[in-house]
């Protein structure tokens, strides 16, 4: 099988997909390819956080005209897949010379299918793109063309908890990756201190939790396929839920828009984990840590866009906030306004390229010692054992 993620998330969903115990992995470009029955791949669409698609091919071929495309199509035997009177959709991705425009050779797929079906039986499956049966996903490099059935349908970033998003909400997908990449270790205390729709928060807790990352989602693709294992699925389900435990740390955030902490709110309750997250209204820039104990703090600000105001005083003093009010804190911001970060005044110790949909990001970390720098270099100095 194949599981689609975003760029630099590719290392996280491999070690995921060995966790869950698949077999044979190996990393691609923003794709992870790996062997598992048809149990693992109900867990897979259950439980990966990082992955935006289950794709499961049943057909490679070569074609290096428009000729050959369609009677390797036409020629495949569908009666195994697809029935005259279900629905199907074609999802295509072209790269190359030979065949350049997607919806075309989704056309073409479709014809020799629909040509198949009636040539066979004298009637034809009907195509639904909204919610088709079958969801067929086309890939095309040049003449090499692979065929997948879509276990997953809807992208895996649809959780099912969020009903209500801000103006540019953060993929979920996107945001458990950079959570995990961001090295919190689901104890320590977590905050958004500009939560939104509360995307982080909600990825947070669910990580914490042990919550598989799908369990609120209304369907997988895979339920509407003959040889569907209700049972199955059902056995694997009870099975992971038996692991959700209560998080250790607290998981907090707040923002200062009405509006925003509403949405929020309802999210966190749509996902069941209002026992888990607490969030309130405040101004971040007015705010103080709570309590010394170490906070992991991560954020995705506005980065100008859709800002009214001054995008760079927004970020010095998110970074005036950090050094002045919150020590002792592993901060990191995602931003695709690099200008803007250089007005945070202070240096991040990593940079991490990422996209939040079109956008260039840097995911940036700002570690924020109790006292200085310097003070904390020393502290550690001290704590060494004499070569004496």
């Amino acid at each position: 099988m194949l599981a689609k993620t975003f760029f630099g998330m590719e290392q996280l969903l491999a070690t995921e997909l060995k966790k869950l115990g698949a077999t044979e992995v190996f990393e691609g470009n923003r794709l992870i390819k790996f062997k598992g029955d048809k149990g693992f791949m109900y867990k897979a669409n259950l439980c990966l956080r990082n992955a935006l698609k289950i794709l499961k091919p049943i057909f490679e071929f070569r074609a290096d005209n428009d000729i050959v495309f369609y009677e390797k199509l036409y020629n495949f035997d569908w009666k195994d897949i697809l029935s005259p009177d279900e629905t199907f959709a074609i999802d295509s991705v072209v790269h190359g010379n030979i065949f350049t425009h997607s919806l075309y050779v989704s056309q073409r797929c479709k014809d020799a299918i629909v040509d198949r079906f009636k040539k066979d039986y004298g009637k034809r499956p009907s195509v639904d793109t909204l919610h088709p049966d079958i969801r067929l996903h086309l890939h095309i490099f040049n003449n090499k063309c692979s065929l997948s059935l879509d276990t997953s349908g809807r992208s895996l970033h649809h959780r099912g908890y969020r009903s209500l998003t801000n103006i540019a909400p953060i993929n979920e997908v996107l945001a458990a990756g950079i959570i995990q990449l961001s090295g919190w270790d689901e104890r320590t205390d977590f905050i958004d201190p500009m939560c939104g729709s509360g995307t982080f928060l909600i990825e947070a807790a669910m990580m914490a939790c042990k919550i598989p990352a799908n369990l609120n989602r209304n369907e997988f693709a895979f339920e509407k396929w003959k040889d569907w294992d209700e049972a199955l699925f059902e056995k694997i389900k009870s099975s992971q839920l038996n692991r959700v435990v209560s998080p250790e740390g607290k998981i907090y955030g707040f923002d200062k828009a009405p509006s925003a902490l509403e949405k929020s709110t309802t999210n966190i309750k749509n996902a069941g984990l209002e026992d888990f997250i607490k969030v309130n209204r405040a101004n971040f820039f007015h705010s103080q840590k709570m309590g010394d104990t170490p906070l992991h703090l991560l954020t995705n600000p506005p980065y100008g866009e859709r800002l009214e105001g001054d995008i760079n005083e927004l970020y010095k003093n998110f970074g005036d906030t950090l050094k002045r009010s919150y020590p002792n804190t592993q901060a990191w911001m995602i931003s695709s306004n690099f200008e803007a970060l250089k007005f945070i005044g202070l240096r991040p110790s990593r940079k991490i390229k990422l996209f939040n949909g079109k956008l260039e990001t840097r995911l940036c970390f700002f570690p924020i010692y109790e006292g200085t720098k310097k003070i904390h270099k020393l502290r550690n100095e001290d704590d060494k054992p004499s070569k004496n």
